[in-house]
């Protein structure tokens, strides 16, 4: 009776083990992320997932120096390592875009990040399927919205361990024509940080006005010189208006107001010159309105982008065989791969998505094309081609 079964029994755990060994393919693993996706900090599945089927990849450890994320390490032989990083969090929009895998839990991919995940992926799975003769390190980074998570990254170590000698990265973006590649030598993105200003002054009614202290009025004259100080610098500042909020009601001057707002400067010291500027402004509203004002800052903000001349000059001739390639100059987007170009000499470049739509990175609508993971991966291999032809 058992002879009567065992084939059926043999069948069985072959599919078992065929189920097993299934890897998502790119394209099934965007589809997956971009329905669930997790904000920063909180990429548990995300991660899950990654790894899930990053280990069925042999060749490659898995490394865990953070709660969400994955270093994902491919040596070969004794030499040095080339990095590539994708980010893998998402933003808290609400999906607008109408496709089957939409997300439906009031966050997004609306900047990108599953796009640039499953890049990534399938560079990786490239690599170890042709065995390439370099060693190279692929970084699954979370929190790159805000978190800081490339910093968070570098700053546990784990990275020290490995003779890294350039960094790359890339992101999509709807502004440029799909497949189009755009960089620059310096400063691709700014540095840039989140800023937050309160004004606390007196209540009091509107009808006696000389019995308060408006706050508005402050927040108002913080501005006023605020943009001053930014258009007589000659230095290249954004200092952007995102969120006023002020008063009790409309007959009472208001006791309180709250500026949210980004700095964004095409270099960090002058990031840092114009952050003095604002304490300094500060204390000129106070004296001269008694409005008490308060900066409120991250003490670590996003450094710039930097990308490496000599790499440039080198990739670019290399990408132009596949790619339009186009010298777009400094943008004031702000990303935390800047810690990784302050690390490592570094590339990285805007990968164009648009078939015609101008939506624009975090926006509910903005949605690449899966076949932009297969240009994204052609573009990556493109680099360590070049980069292992010169380096044999």
């Amino acid at each position: 009776m058992y002879k009567l079964f065992l084939p059926f029994l043999l069948f069985a755990l072959a599919q078992a083990q065929n189920q097993e060994i299934t890897m998502m393919s790119p394209i099934e693993l965007r589809h997956k992320l971009h329905a669930n996706p997790e904000l920063m900090f909180e990429e548990f599945e995300t991660t899950r997932l990654l790894k899930q089927n990053i280990e069925k990849i042999p060749g490659v450890v898995i490394h865990t120096p953070t709660p969400t994320g994955l270093v994902i390490e491919y040596t070969v032989n004794s030499g040095d390592y080339l990095l590539f990083r994708a980010d893998i969090d998402a933003l808290p929009v609400v999906e607008e875009t109408g496709i089957p895998f939409a997300s439906a839990n009031g966050k997004m991919h609306a900047c990108g990040h599953d796009v640039h995940t499953a890049i990534l992926y399938q560079f990786l799975k490239e690599v170890v399927n042709d065995k390439v003769k370099q060693n190279l390190i692929f970084v699954f980074q979370p929190a790159e919205e805000g978190g800081g998570g490339a910093d968070i990254l570098i700053k546990t170590g784990l990275l020290d361990k490995f003779k890294i000698t350039k960094a790359f990265a890339l992101h999509v973006n709807d502004d440029f024509d799909a497949g189009v590649i755009a960089s620059t030598k310096g400063t691709l993105f700014a540095a840039s940080n989140a800023i937050g200003i309160n004004f606390t002054g007196k209540q009091s009614h509107v009808a006696f006005p000389q019995n308060g202290i408006n706050a508005f009025d402050g927040l108002m004259l913080f501005l006023q010189k605020a943009k001053a100080t930014v258009n007589s610098s000659g230095k290249k500042i954004l200092f952007g208006y995102g969120k006023i909020t002020s008063g009790i009601a409309r007959n009472i001057v208001p006791p309180t107001a709250r500026f949210d707002g980004s700095l964004r400067a095409l270099k960090i010291e002058d990031f840092k010159w114009f952050l003095d500027e604002l304490f300094r402004i500060g204390i000129e509203v106070e004296n001269e309105t008694k409005v008490k004002c308060e900066v409120v800052h991250d003490n670590n903000p996003y450094v710039e982008v930097t990308v490496n001349d000599k790499l440039y000059d080198d990739l670019k001739p290399a990408l132009e065989k596949d790619f339009k390639f186009i010298d777009c100059g400094s943008r004031f987007t702000g990303e935390d791969f800047g810690f990784f170009s302050k690390k490592y000499p570094s590339f990285m470049f805007w990968l164009g998505t648009s078939k015609g739509e101008r939506f624009g990175l975090h926006t509910p609508q903005f949605l690449p094309g899966d076949d932009i993971i297969a240009l994204g991966a052609r573009a990556f291999r493109i680099i360590l081609n070049q980069q292992t032809e010169e380096n044999p």
